[in-house]
């Protein structure tokens, strides 16, 4: 099959889910475009701020985007492209996607509150308290992971000599970190033009594509070098900042800004696949499927594609920011279902991509799937070394940071509001209702400092030290908001039996994975194998046997309040 076909199946697949399936879902659960969101009722210009629909896309997508739908199908493509390719279409349409516009419709008819409330509204409070924790767990390796991931980027190993100040004839690292930063100011000024100066979205537009431009055009001339450590430092410094601020200062306009970087990188992706079918000198790959690899299949295939198919992460993402800035019901569908949809496809996109490059990404030639990503789509236009691939893949590897970056400073945000959370009693709004010690532990301050010192001292771990088990954390997530959503439709009188076998599905997969790596660390350590006394892997253990019992009680309260559900129906 050709990747060509692939990427029409895909499309054509996902379009008809979005039209039918989540039309079919907003009907059931009657979003209603006459009601006021949360945005508005609660708008208080910090977390609560109505955007338009177009920026609020960009946000969400941005964020939900991150490295995951290019990482997760890469390196599950080892199973073969049949089984990524259905997963990415069917767990974005049937699972990801439900879990999203579930979530965020949910949030919407909460006041825009989190999961945690959601839970609290049909599971009871102490169910809502282990939610919490669960998340804030997840939250610390979502930070660990991404600030290793964007420290990694942004630091050159092979110029540590010049460690910190600007570089003529930068390496990619240093060009990604100049235009990273660039676009921090970037998203500041055109925060302060539409917020402010009351500009129009699209001159607004149109000077920040123009100020994209120029941004890109400086790192490929100058770039910034610091150490590794400084740089995570920095990184520390940033997203606590970017997590206390109103949300039309950075967010918005910053993931707004970003996702034109995503758009065009799909664009130049799908134009890149036209190209290759015409060129024999390259071709797909990735064999149907590996025979080898079919007893790994479950639980793995499912906890690697991750965001390509179905994240937790978004769950959150969708009931802590986007709910809040979400100015009509209409559009959840679009925001929550269809950027998940738009995932898959990047999933599907990155997959061909790791396929024009296949015998060099097995012969390990690439440092990373995002390298190998920009290597492939690159290659579609031109052979290694020649001036349009090393454009390409320059560009394409900036995006893939960028909003490794954005999902970054987005989950730093998220932690703000579940820590806070956590330490307020009923009736208590924020942490200024709060006395005595919950008043200092519910500021957020002491909340946003906390996960990010604790992330970044992580993010100094090796990213396969906690990629593989926020993989299975992410998506144990997932299994518990779908599990949420279910409960509170049940409770409110509206269908939810869409969600039980995803929620079952997940649930399962995820809790196999983390049974598999307590065992093998377990194991591991006994025998003295692979640093056993290394803090990593006591990280790794801990982490990953409290997560499953904290999962494990939270299923028990879902089946009795499910069965509680059904007995009061009789």
């Amino acid at each position: 099959m050709t990747a060509l076909s692939i990427i029409i199946a895909a499309i054509v697949l996902l379009v008809t889910g979005y039209v039918f399936y989540g039309s079919w879902l907003a009907k059931q659960w009657g979003i209603d475009p006459s009601r006021k969101t949360p945005a508005y009722e609660k708008e208080d210009g910090v977390d609560y701020c109505a955007a338009k629909p177009a920026v609020l896309m960009g946000h969400h997508f941005s964020s939900i985007a991150g490295a995951g739908p290019i990482n997760g199908p890469i390196q599950a493509a080892i199973f073969g492209w049949v089984p990524v390719f259905l997963w990415c279409v069917i767990g974005g349409i049937f699972f990801g996607g439900l879990q999203d516009f579930g979530s965020l419709f949910a949030s919407i008819r909460h006041d825009g509150k989190s999961v945690g409330e959601i839970i609290q509204d049909s599971m009871g409070k102490r169910a809502k308290k282990l939610f919490i924790i669960f998340a804030l767990l997840v939250l610390i390796l979502v930070i660990a992971s991404f600030v290793n991931v964007v420290a990694g980027t942004f630091f050159t190993a092979d110029n540590a000599a010049k460690t910190f100040g600007f570089v003529k004839n930068p390496t990619g690292n240093q060009t990604t970190a100049i235009i990273s930063l660039l676009f921090i100011v970037l998203a500041i000024v055109y925060g302060i033009l539409t917020n402010k100066c009351g500009m129009k979205t699209l001159p607004a537009t149109i000077i920040g594509i123009v100020g994209i431009v120029l941004s890109i055009w400086i790192g490929l001339n100058v770039g910034f070098a610091m150490t590794r450590t400084t740089w995570i430092i920095v990184i520390g410094v940033y997203i606590a900042v970017a997590s206390l601020i109103p949300v039309w200062i950075m967010l918005q306009p910053r993931d707004y800004l970003s996702s034109f970087l995503l758009y065009a990188m799909m664009i130049v992706a799908v134009v890149g696949i036209f190209i290759s079918t015409g060129n024999r000198d390259i071709n797909f790959a990735i064999p149907a499927f590996n025979k080898a690899k079919a007893s790994a299949l479950f639980p793995t295939l499912f906890i690697t594609v991750a965001c390509g198919a179905c994240s937790g992460f978004h769950s959150l993402i969708s009931t802590g920011t986007s709910s809040k800035q979400l100015d009509n019901e209409k559009n959840a569908k679009a925001i929550g279902y269809g950027s998940m949809l738009i995932e898959s496809a990047l999933g599907i996109i990155s997959l061909i991509a790791v396929g024009m490059v296949w015998d060099k990404w097995l012969g390990k030639g690439f440092g990373s799937p995002s390298a190998a990503f920009g290597g492939g789509i690159a290659t579609m236009f031109g052979k290694e070394g020649t001036g349009i691939y090393n454009t390409i893949n320059a560009l394409l590897t900036l995006a893939v940071s960028v909003f490794a970056l954005t999902s970054l400073d987005t989950g730093t945000r998220l932690s703000r509001f579940m820590f806070s959370e956590l330490f307020l009693k009923e009736g208590e709004k924020t942490w200024k209702d709060a006395s005595g010690v919950r008043a200092v532990l519910a500021h957020p301050l002491f909340g946003t400092t906390l996960m990010v010192v604790i992330g970044c001292i992580l993010g100094g771990l090796k990213l396969s030290a906690i990629w593989g088990l926020f993989g299975a954390a992410n998506q144990l997530l997932a299994g518990i908001a779908l599990m949420a959503v279910a409960a509170w439709l049940g409770q409110a009188g509206k269908n939810n039996k869409m969600f039980f076998i995803p929620m079952i599905f997940m649930l399962a997969a995820t809790l196999t994975s983390l049974i598999i790596t307590i065992v093998g660390k377990v194991g591991a350590m006994a025998k003295g194998a692979d640093g056993a006394f290394f803090w990593g892997n006591w990280f790794q253990l801990i982490f990953a046997a409290a997560m499953a019992v904290l999962a494990v009680i939270l299923v028990i309260e879902g089946v009795q309040t499910f069965a509680k559900q059904i007995k009061a129906k009789k």
